[in-house]
C-alpha cells in the first residue's frame, strides 16, 4: 500500500488521509483562525494553489477536519509568497511543507510533528531529496528539534513578516 494514498491511524481517534475537494471550507477556516490575527492568512485561492496530489493531507477527528498539511514541490531556498496564488507548477526534488495547522482542541498531542513525520515517509517514497518550510511565530525551535536546519541567509517574501525562518532537512 502506498503511503500517499492510504489512511493512517495517527492517534486513537485521529486519522491522516489525503486532502479531498470537500475539505477546503474547513481548511480555509482553520488557516484563517490560525494566521489572520498575525496578518499571515492567505485566503482560499492562494491555499488551493498550493495543493499537490499525494503530498497534502488532513487530520480527521470525529468525522471533521481537525488539521491539515499542504506540501508542494518547490525550488529549494525559495518559498511561495503568501500575498498571492501560485500561477505555475514548480517541478523540484525539494518538497516544501507550506502550511500545517492543527485545530485548537487537538493541540498538545504532538500531531503536528507526527504529521511531518508522515510527510517525510511520503517524501522518501516519492523520491524527494529534501523538505523545506518557513517557520513562523518562533516555531523554528520545535522544527529544529525534529531535524530541520535553519537557513537565516535565505531571503523570504515580505508577506512572512520579520521573524520567519527558512528551514530544510535532507530526506535520505
Amino acid at each position: 500500500m502506498r503511503l500517499l494514498d492510504a489512511e493512517l491511524l495517527l492517534d486513537a481517534d485521529v486519522v491522516v488521509r489525503p486532502l479531498a475537494e470537500r475539505d477546503w471550507d474547513a481548511i480555509v477556516a482553520l488557516e484563517a483562525g490560525a494566521y489572520a490575527q498575525d496578518g499571515l492568512s492567505e485566503g482560499r485561492e492562494a491555499l488551493k494553489s498550493r495543493y499537490s496530489r499525494g503530498t497534502c493531507f488532513v487530520l480527521e477527528h470525529e468525522d471533521q477536519v481537525g488539521g491539515y498539511l499542504l506540501a508542494l514541490p518547490y525550488p529549494p531556498f525559495t518559498s511561495p509568497d503568501l500575498s498571492h496564488a501560485e500561477d505555475a507548477d514548480h517541478p523540484s526534488r525539494n518538497l516544501h511543507a507550506h502550511d500545517l495547522v492543527i485545530a485548537e482542541h487537538l493541540r498538545g498531542r504532538s500531531l503536528g510533528p507526527r504529521l511531518l513525520t508522515h510527510l517525510l515517509s511520503v517524501a522518501r517514497e516519492l523520491g524527494y531529496e529534501q523538505i523545506s518550510m518557513v517557520a513562523v511565530r518562533g516555531a523554528h525551535v520545535l522544527w529544529g528539534r525534529l531535524g530541520y536546519r535553519a537557513h537565516p541567509e535565505v531571503g523570504l517574501p515580505a508577506s512572512y513578516g520579520t521573524n520567519a525562518v527558512y528551514m530544510s532537512m535532507k530526506v535520505g
